[in-house]
């Protein structure tokens, strides 16, 4: 079956275009392009991420962590997801359909304080040195969500 200029424009006219227009503008902006403004609260990153291997949600380094993301601003939320996800905004709905959800390990090995987190962006897994203190997570993670390129690690 081939469909002809013609027939396209009315099956268009009959089916797609009466769906999309159930949808605001803005939902449909969100529905295709997800929240483009980041937006978390302290219990939604405490929810919807998991620490594992080597961080509870009382070790210091994971508390530190959704501290540091909760004092974000806008930009940076939107850098820190395209590092540790691949995209820069969320699903609809936010932390709870990010899928998978954000994974938080302890990154081992030497370099203390001056290791930089890394990430397996297809599974949402963040890789997190155990620092000395929040400022310096804070600075390590922004370094890190600012670089561009490809490392091995």
């Amino acid at each position: 079956y081939v469909m002809t200029k013609n027939s396209h424009k009315q099956w268009y006219q009959r089916r797609v275009r009466g769906h999309v227009r159930m949808f605001t503008p803005q939902e449909f902006r969100l529905l295709l392009c997800g929240e483009m403004s980041p937006d978390w609260s302290l219990n939604d990153l405490l929810e919807y991420t998991e620490p594992k291997f080597g961080y509870t949600r009382d070790s210091p380094g994971f508390i530190n962590l959704v501290e540091v993301l909760v004092e974000m601003s806008g930009p940076e939320r939107k850098n820190f997801l395209q590092f540790a996800t691949g995209c820069s905004s969320l699903p609809p709905g936010g932390l709870a359909n990010l899928n998978p959800r954000l994974t938080v390990v302890r990154k081992e090995g030497e370099g203390g304080d001056a290791c930089l987190p890394s990430v397996n962006t297809c599974v949402h897994y963040l890789k997190l040195p155990e620092y000395s203190s929040k400022e310096v997570l804070r600075e390590r993670l922004l370094q890190s969500t600012q670089e561009k390129g490809f490392h091995l690690n």
